[in-house]
């Protein structure tokens, strides 16, 4: 059964609790009855915390409000089972994050998704036919596996197990074993080669911006590429100077801003 959320007041965490169990969640801003909701889908090491300052800037800049949570096995959120089948996002874009919009009951919500976030923003709208979302924000999106990517997640597998990232980890989710395995095992197994979602974009309904970093290590303009080669509504692409994989955080005013201008043109 879903909870409907009870505390919306900005910046309060709360839970939505699903038939997996409890999700953690934050809300800024106006409460989805008021205004349009963003609603962030954070990366595959992600969690409401790592997103840091850049909801409350994307809520100040928009006045929309905007809503985040942490999947299941990251965060403060339930856990999981591992190991995550190849299809996790499909399943995340399918099975989960209806549930979650139904719980928010936003009126008009742009999904603003990076790295897998992006990807499972991308599945869900060019495979649900949801009036609701009136637009779609990727951050470093991915349709396919590179090899450059493939390579960096390996090299992510040895700062793991070798480096201080498990302990940088440990300071937002609850079980950071659970959360790096169950992404790093299902990007390094060798069936994930195949992994591809190309066929969600000609069914992509509302309009897009796709934001990368020339420098992104995950992924080239390759991937881009393919969105507007199989778009069939308008991308906006904006591909930033001196900037890696995660553009909220490495040029967070070029990121806001390019999402203001993006929302009012669709919203207003």
């Amino acid at each position: 059964m879903t909870s409907k959320p009870q505390d919306l007041r900005p910046g309060r965490k709360f839970e939505l609790n699903l038939d997996g169990g409890a999700l953690e969640c934050v809300h800024w801003g106006p409460v989805p009855g008021e205004a349009p909701t963003i609603v962030l889908l954070h990366e595959g090491l992600g969690c409401v915390d790592g997103w840091k300052a850049f909801p409350q800037r994307l809520a100040s800049a928009t006045g929309f409000g905007v809503f985040a949570y942490s999947r299941y096995g990251y965060g403060r959120s339930g856990p999981t089972a591992l190991p995550r089948p190849l299809d996790y996002m499909t399943r995340e874009a399918l099975d989960i994050l209806p549930l979650v919009l139904d719980a928010i009951s936003p009126r008009r919500a742009i999904l603003v998704g990076h790295s897998d976030g992006a990807s499972i923003a991308a599945i869900y709208a060019g495979t649900v036919d949801d009036p609701r979302v009136c637009g779609l924000c990727l951050l470093a999106p991915h349709f396919f596996t590179e090899t450059m990517g493939l390579d960096a997640i390996a090299a992510a597998k040895l700062a793991y197990e070798t480096g201080d990232l498990r302990a940088r980890l440990a300071r937002r989710h609850n079980d950071p074993d659970m959360a790096f395995r169950g992404w790093n095992d299902a990007w390094l197994d060798p069936g994930f080669r195949s992994w591809n979602i190309e066929a969600a974009i000609p069914g992509l309904r509302v309009p897009v911006l796709a934001i990368q970093g020339k420098q992104d290590q995950y992924g080239t303009a390759a991937q881009l590429d393919a969105l507007t080669g199989g778009a069939t509504v308008t991308v906006d692409v904006a591909l930033l100077d001196d900037c890696g994989h995660s553009p909220h955080i490495e040029q967070p005013e070029r990121t806001v801003s390019s999402i203001a201008a993006f929302t009012d043109g669709i919203v207003h």
